[in-house]
């Protein structure tokens, strides 16, 4: 028995991932760089080194980091590039938790954890829509 399309069809299985993966990491980009110049927005600015540590990667944050999302990102981490983490202070800006949580001189002043809030329900839209397009991409062709 002979299946019509069915060549057609395993090419269009075959290109699936590939179609998938760059969608979702042009969504990833642009919801981490979304996120990160909202928390830069809420970051406090006496010298400005707070808000220009903010940042993001795919896969880990650098080294010296405060605070980052890495815990989020573990699901991720068997998808090499399908994960960012965004993450704050290190270096010069070595307050960057103290500012987020406060200590028993000073109230908390958060700016990273609500900017990350705020930015997962756009991210978690926006990436359902890559993954659609992706399948769509994989299988016009």
């Amino acid at each position: 028995m002979q299946i019509k399309g069915k060549d057609k069809f395993l090419a269009q299985i075959a290109a699936l991932p590939q179609a998938m993966r760059e969608e979702i990491t042009k969504a990833l980009t642009t919801s981490a760089e979304e996120t990160t110049d909202l928390m830069k927005r809420f970051a406090p600015r006496r010298t400005g080194k707070l808000a220009n540590s903010i940042g993001y990667a795919f896969g880990e944050a650098p080294k010296g980091s405060a605070l980052s999302t890495a815990g989020n990102a573990r699901a991720a981490k068997a998808e090499t590039g399908l994960s960012v983490t965004m993450y704050a202070g290190g270096g010069e800006a070595f307050y960057a938790r103290f500012q987020e949580f406060g200590t028993v001189n000073m109230s908390a002043n958060p700016f990273f954890y609500p900017g990350f809030r705020f930015g997962k329900k756009r991210a978690k839209a926006r990436l359902g829509r890559a993954i659609r397009n992706g399948a769509k991409k994989a299988f016009k062709k």
